[in-house]
């Protein structure tokens, strides 16, 4: 079977800890439940002081037609907007436009 390829599909638990959810401005970068950073979609510019930040995502929030929300615990699926409770202020982002997972060279970009 020379030339011939196989792909495998893993089918266990996803293990990944790092995924970028992106809404219509922002990027935001998380580790497990946790921003660790945003970045700002039109000039590519790592936000330092955004509220949501070091913060562990509530849930997400589904805004229906009807006028009517729906809130879940973890994370957003796309048309979905994600909900931080920080000191009792709620944050509430734009709706996920698209999931995605960083590359190497963006995770060493992250803020500390």
């Amino acid at each position: 079977m020379l030339g011939k390829r196989v792909i495998m599909q893993y089918i266990g638990p996803e293990r990944r800890i790092h995924r970028i959810f992106i809404t219509r401005n922002s990027e935001y970068h998380m580790k497990r439940a946790i921003c660790v950073a945003i970045r700002d979609r039109k000039s590519g510019q790592w936000c330092n002081n955004h509220s949501a930040l070091r913060q562990e995502i509530a849930g997400s929030i589904l805004f229906d037609d009807d006028g009517s929300i729906q809130i879940s615990p973890g994370f957003p699926r796309v048309g979905e907007s994600m909900y931080f409770d920080i000191g009792g202020v709620d944050l509430i982002t734009s709706s996920i436009v698209s999931v995605e997972r960083p590359i190497g060279d963006v995770l060493a970009q992250y803020v500390t």
